[in-house]
């Protein structure tokens, strides 16, 4: 515990599927992927983040690699205190003399159920927090794009994270309506590991997926500035033998389209149950796409042709839920919307 209120020091989390920030005194200090690794026999974990990601299918049997989150809420509960700890101690990388007690904003789904909402609070105070608020995730991505949340004005933002897409309406300070899928980042890495598969007989890994969608993702089969097409090594899944293959932005559309297909079906029914007034206001202000997903080459085009609306991507759209947390944790009073 720190030594009187002095030493309580604000943090925002966003705890994500794929991704955790933290930011701290107004500065994003932590930005490293939601993965452990964890030491079989001492139970101990041994890397977080990017060293731990670095390890990921690469592990003997003393060793493993755990998510500690999946679709957007924790499954691995251990996993995700320690994971939780370890990211709050890169704020310090030198031990301070008082360690300090945290006031923590976490963000979180809208769909999230109680009992989840319960482990990500049991997280944060096992990792020291000595008061926790959450924020939803729609919430804090429209604070985060500079959207005045408290108008009364209907915008809809469109979070595509890694585990699931969270499709909310916001008006005065509240989730008009609401549609979460669990169609996000992974299901489109999920989707090229299968693509390689059955028509190269190649067998990838989950790095590698995520290094082609980064690489040559798109949502769209004709793109105006299209990637060059990638290097990817494998397994052949005939022969057993490593092997390189050739792919290209065409074959990763072709791949990801009945994914894209399900978000676009998920806005659509969104939008079926929202208010005529605040869809007048939608028409004219457009969507808004923030999350790692949205930057999967031509995905705002595609909707766009779908919906026949105009769709805007965040400008920083990794950070603008971080960013948003940050907001409200600044102005910790003013949000009716922060849950204790």
């Amino acid at each position: 515990m720190g030594l009187f209120n002095f030493f309580t020091q604000d943090v925002a989390i966003d705890l994500g599927t794929a991704n955790t920030l933290i930011i701290h005194n107004d500065q994003v200090v932590v930005d490293e992927p939601s993965i452990v690794a964890i030491d079989r026999t001492t139970n101990k974990i041994v890397a977080v983040g990017k060293r731990a990601m670095m390890m990921d299918g690469k592990t003997h049997e003393n060793l493993k690699t755990v998510r500690p989150l999946k679709d957007g809420v924790i499954a691995d509960f251990n996993a995700a205190e320690g994971m939780i700890k370890e990211m709050i101690k890169l704020i310090y990388p030198k031990k301070p003399l008082f360690p300090p007690s945290w006031r923590m904003v976490v963000c979180i789904p809208s769909s999230i159920t109680e009992v989840e909402k319960r482990a990500v609070r049991d997280s944060a105070d096992q990792s020291g927090a000595k008061e926790v608020y959450m924020i939803y995730e729609p919430m804090a991505a429209a604070l985060g794009i500079g959207i005045d949340v408290e108008e009364p004005t209907g915008n809809m933002v469109i979070d595509i994270g890694g585990g699931t897409t969270g499709i909310s309406v916001i008006s005065l300070s509240g989730i008009v309506c609401d549609e979460s899928i669990r169609i996000a980042g992974d299901e489109f890495t999920a989707d090229i590991i299968e693509a390689m598969r059955r028509y190269h007989s190649l067998m990838i890994g989950e790095r590698t997926a995520e290094q082609i969608k980064i690489a040559v993702g798109s949502a769209l089969k004709h793109l105006e500035n299209p990637p060059d097409d990638v290097a990817v090594n494998g397994r052949d899944l005939v022969t057993g033998i490593p092997k390189q293959i050739m792919v290209s932005y065409q074959e990763v559309a072709d791949a990801l389209d009945k994914s894209i297909f399900k978000i676009e079906e998920g806005i659509l029914k969104a939008l079926e149950k929202t208010p005529p007034e605040l869809a007048s206001d939608i028409y004219r202000r457009g969507l808004y796409l923030t999350g790692g997903g949205s930057l999967l080459r031509g995905l705002d085009k595609r909707i766009s042709q779908k919906i026949k609306l105009p769709v805007h991507i965040a400008e920083d759209p990794l950070r603008s839920v971080v960013r948003g947390t940050g907001m409200a944790l600044k102005h910790i009073g003013k949000y009716p919307f922060l849950m204790q």
